[in-house]
C-alpha cells in the first residue's frame, strides 16, 4: 500500500479534541522543565562561584537519575492502575510545590544535601509524568496514527523544553550569573507546572486516559508491594516476549551510552575550551545554540520518521540513523569549531528524537494496554542507567576540556557497530515475526475518516 502523505495524518491527528488537550498539557509541562532543569546546570555547573569536574558532573547526574531508575518499573504498575489522568494531575502540582523550597534553597546558595533530595524528586516525578504520557497517548488517538502522534508529540516537548532552556540562557545572559539570578530563572517553572496540572484536571475525565476500570486493583500496603514486584517481572517478560520492541529498546539502551559520553564531552568543551577567557556567561549563550540546534533536530526527526519508517520499516530507519552518525561525528566533531559541532548536535538530535518515537510507537502498539505502562517504566529505567553509565564512561576517559580525538573516533565506532549489530538483529526479527511499525502504519483509515 503506498504511503499516505504525512501532512493527511497530521492533520487527522490534530482533529482529534483530547490529542490536542494532552498535548497542551505536555508542552506546558515540559516548558517549565527547561526553566527549571537550566536554573539548576547553571547553579551547579555555571556558578561563578563553583568549578564542577568531569567526575563531579558525573555524580550529579547520577543522584539524580539513578534512584528513581532503580524503582522505575514499580511506577509502570501503578500507572497501570492509578487514573492517569490523577498523576498528571498530582505530578505537576506536587512539582510546582518542591520547585519553592528549591528556588529558596539556590537563592541563599544553600545547595547541600535537601536541596539534592529536592531535585532528586523534582526529577524524579518528572520520568513518572512522561511515562504516564506515553501510557495515556493510545486513549487519545487511533493505533494506525500512533507514529504520528509520537512524532508530534515527543518533538513539540523537546522543542518546548528546548525553548526553556534558551530562554532561561537568554536571561541569564541578560540578568547575569548567580545564586540569585538562577533562583529566579528556576522559579518560573512553578507557574507552569502550576498550569499544566489545571489544564489536565479541567481538560480530561477521571477515566478518559485509562486505564480500563477493569484493570485497577485496590489492596493493603503490603499486598501491593508483593502485586507491584510481581507486576514488574511480568512487563519484563511481556517486553522479552515481543522481540522486536526488546530489540529496540535495546538498541536504544546502547545508543544513550554513546550519547552520555557526548554530552559530558559537549558541556565541557563549551564550558572549558571554547570558553577560555570569556567567562561562563558566553558559554551559556553557546549552549543555548546547541539547544536551537537539538530543537531543530527533534522537529526535522518529526517531519521525516512517520514516511520514512512507513516505507522502509522501523529497524531499518533506526539503523541507518546509527551509521549516519558513525560517519558525521568524526567528519563534523574532529575539527573542534562551534558551527560543526552545533551541526553535529543537530544530527544527534535528529537520530535520538527519531528513535524515540520509533520505539515508543512500537511499544504503544506492541505492549497490551494492562502492560503498557509497565513496559514504558522499564524502558525509561533502561533509558536512564544507560545515560549515567555513558557520563561515567565520558568522565573517566575525556580530559577536563572534553577536547579528544581518541574519544570522537572512538564513538564513531561505537555508533558503526551498533548500527551493524542492530541492522542484522532488528531485521532478523521482523522477518520472523513481523514486529515492526511499518505493518500497522500501512493500515491507517483514509484521512478523513480518521476524527471521530
Amino acid at each position: 500500500m503506498p504511503a499516505m502523505p504525512t501532512s493527511g495524518n497530521l492533520r487527522a491527528v490534530l482533529r482529534r479534541p483530547d490529542m490536542r488537550r494532552l498535548l497542551a498539557v505536555r508542552l506546558t509541562s515540559q516548558l517549565g522543565d527547561g526553566w527549571f532543569q537550566a536554573g539548576l546546570a547553571g547553579s551547579v555547573l555555571f556558578n561563578p562561584q563553583k568549578a564542577a569536574g568531569p567526575m563531579e558532573i558525573a555524580l550529579a547526574f547520577a543522584v539524580l537519575l539513578l534512584p528513581y531508575s532503580l524503582v522505575g518499573p514499580y511506577a509502570g504498575v501503578f500507572l497501570d492502575r492509578w487514573s492517569r489522568r490523577g498523576v498528571l494531575v498530582v505530578a505537576n502540582a506536587a512539582r510546582a510545590a518542591l520547585v519553592v523550597p528549591a528556588v529558596l534553597l539556590i537563592w541563599h546558595g544553600h545547595e547541600a544535601v535537601t536541596f539534592t533530595l529536592l531535585a532528586l524528586a523534582i526529577i524524579a516525578i518528572n520520568r513518572f509524568f512522561l511515562s504516564c504520557l506515553s501510557a495515556a497517548q493510545p486513549h487519545v488517538v487511533d493505533p494506525p496514527r500512533l507514529v504520528t502522534a509520537n512524532a508530534l508529540s515527543t518533538t513539540l516537548g523537546t522543542v518546548c523544553y528546548a525553548l526553556g532552556l534558551g530562554c532561561a540562557a537568554a536571561v541569564s545572559r541578560a540578568i547575569g550569573t548567580g545564586f540569585h539570578e538562577y533562583a529566579l530563572v528556576s522559579g518560573v517553572a512553578i507557574l507552569l507546572y502550576s498550569v499544566s496540572a489545571v489544564l489536565a484536571r479541567l481538560f480530561f475525565t477521571a477515566d478518559a486516559l485509562g486505564p480500563d476500570e477493569a484493570q485497577r486493583v485496590t489492596c493493603g500496603m503490603g499486598a501491593e508491594i508483593g502485586r507491584t514486584t510481581r507486576g514488574m517481572v511480568a512487563g519484563v517478560r511481556h517486553l522479552v516476549g515481543h522481540r522486536g520492541a526488546a530489540l529496540l529498546v535495546t538498541a536504544q539502551a546502547l545508543h544513550r551510552a554513546l550519547y552520555g559520553v557526548l554530552a559530558l564531552a559537549t558541556l565541557l568543551l563549551y564550558r572549558n575550551y571554547f570558553a577560555t577567557g570569556t567567562g561562563f556567561s558566553s558559554s551559556l549563550t553557546g549552549l543555548g545554540q546547541i539547544a536551537v540546534a537539538g530543537a531543530a533536530g527533534a522537529l526535522a526527526a518529526s517531519l521525516i520518521t512517520p514516511p520514512i519508517s512507513r516505507r522502509v520499516g522501523g529497524w531499518r530507519f533506526v539503523a541507518a540513523m546509527f551509521a549516519v552518525l558513525a560517519i558525521a561525528l568524526p567528519v563534523l566533531g574532529l575539527p573542534f569549531r562551534r558551527p560543526f559541532l552545533v551541526l553535529a548536535v543537530f544530527l544527534i538530535s535528529v537520530v535520538a528524537q527519531a528513535t524515540k518515537i520509533v520505539v515508543d510507537t512500537a511499544l504503544q502498539v506492541e505492549a497490551d494496554d494492562d502492560f503498557r505502562g509497565r513496559v514504558f517504566s522499564v524502558n525509561d529505567t533502561l533509558y536512564n542507567l544507560a545515560f549515567v553509565l555513558g557520563l561515567f564512561l565520558g568522565a573517566a576517559t575525556l580530559p577536563a576540556t572534553g577536547h579528544s580525538v581518541i574519544a570522537l573516533l572512538g564513538l564513531g565506532a561505537g555508533y558503526a557497530a551498533l548500527a551493524s549489530w542492530y541492522a542484522n538483529a532488528g531485521g532478523r526479527a521482523a522477518r520472523l515475526t513481523g514486529d515492526d511499525i511499518q505493518a500497522v502504519q500501512q493500515a491507517a483509515p483514509p484521512v478523513l475518516t480518521a476524527s471521530r
